[in-house]
């Protein structure tokens, strides 16, 4: 069901509004209230309807406390169902009428009116069909909102999908949703550090050109960056600066990062690498490999002014360790392995489990991130940029 079994992929929000705990029967009666049928007489003009499901599979609606709040945090599922006709078939209804139409003409050809009523004949006859669900595709997306943290994660990454659980969390709760993005967990760290005032002039760093030496200043800008453009945070690129800073970390200081909380994380980059062109011109380069950071290719496309944009990795911290992949502007993380207890036999421990080990990889994730932010905002800097550029030149 969900985040309690298998390897996990998510988005976070934070969720507007007092945490909710503790999670009653007053939550499910809201979200029944709202489930996939039940949200009242909404009618979908593009073939789509959702809402809520209890989420162990695409017909379950069968909400208990018991199974869906475990160690405070609600776990449901969003259900998305697509009533889409065939084009083929619509097609193919077309051109029997079409036929049909054409035989009663002289001439044997159907006439400019006749291929119009053809064309609203065949529609008709297909939503017909379509009444009974038969071209009607469901698809499951797993939930789970944090009561501790008052985060949500969500298990998808579509935008449409992301959107409909936007509307159906304000629907059925009240509650707006913001996306926790390398640039708004940028933002709350350096407000919790009093230094809100360097993101005011933020752009983004250059690695690569000797003569455009930069160090975080407006004077680099940041509209060379193509998918700046369409990121609701335009800091977001911190999260490219990130995986950069963070391949010569594995590369070049051991891959362990001391944490603000005393803690250290060891990290390798592993399995996967993506890198793109911020200007869009020289493209996107995927490397699968063991150990993707150190092939020559990947460092050919760094010293092209390619970014990481995306990177596979192993992070061990306090006795854990994750197997995952992360995505640089929006931190969404993607074929996540937990740690198993093999002495957990009890189902709802079991469960607890799992809610604590997504807590501790996403507090992880955000510690390691704010060690980035702290040096990025930080005297650090400088020597840390200094480094990335020389390393890149003598490659």
């Amino acid at each position: 069901m969900g985040f309690m079994n298998g390897r996990l992929a998510y988005m976070r929000y934070r969720v507007s509004g007092e945490a909710p705990l503790p999670f009653g029967p007053e939550h499910l009666e809201r979200v029944e209230a709202n489930a996939l049928g039940r949200r009242g007489p909404v009618e979908t003009t593009d073939g789509v309807s959702f809402g809520w499901i209890a989420g162990e599979h695409v017909l379950d609606f069968d909400f208990d406390l018991a199974k869906n709040v475990v160690n405070d945090a609600l776990h449901l599922a969003i259900r998305v169902d697509v009533d889409k006709i065939p084009a083929s078939l619509l097609r193919a209804y077309t051109r029997i009428e079409l036929d049909a139409r054409a035989r009663l003409n002289p001439s044997g050809r159907p006439t400019k009116a006749q291929r119009v009523e053809a064309k609203e004949a065949a529609v008709q006859r297909a939503e017909v069909e379509a009444a009974d669900g038969r071209y009607r595709k469901q698809a499951l997306y797993p939930v789970l909102w944090d009561g501790r943290s008052n985060v949500l994660y969500a298990g998808a990454t579509s935008s449409s999908v992301l959107e409909r659980l936007m509307v159906l969390q304000r629907e059925t709760f009240g509650r707006e949703l913001e996306p926790i993005t390398a640039g708004t967990l940028a933002s709350a760290s350096a407000a919790t550090s009093g230094r809100t005032s360097i993101w005011e002039r933020y752009a983004p760093s250059i690695f690569h050109d000797d003569d455009h030496f930069d160090l975080g200043t407006p004077s680099s800008g940041g509209s060379d960056i193509v998918w700046a453009e369409s990121s609701p945070d335009a800091r977001d690129v911190l999260g490219n600066e990130f995986l950069l800073w963070l391949w010569h970390a594995t590369l070049h200081n051991g891959g362990v990062v001391p944490l603000a909380d005393g803690s250290d994380v060891s990290v390798m980059l592993a399995k996967t690498l993506q890198l793109e062109c911020p200007r869009g011109v020289s493209g996107r380069d995927t490397l699968s490999n063991d150990g993707p950071a150190r092939l020559p290719e990947a460092l050919r496309a760094l010293q092209a002014g390619k970014l990481p944009r995306k990177a596979g990795m192993i992070i061990a911290r306090q006795g854990a360790q994750y197997d995952l992949t992360l995505q640089a502007e929006s931190l969404a993380v993607a074929g996540a392995s937990l740690p198993r207890d093999e002495e957990r036999l009890e189902e709802s421990a079991a469960r607890a489990g799992r809610v604590d080990a997504l807590r501790h990889l996403a507090e992880t994730l955000d510690l390691l991130f704010d060690a980035f932010v702290s040096r990025r905002v930080g005297d650090q800097w400088p020597g840390d940029l200094g480094a990335i550029r020389a390393w890149l030149k003598a490659a």
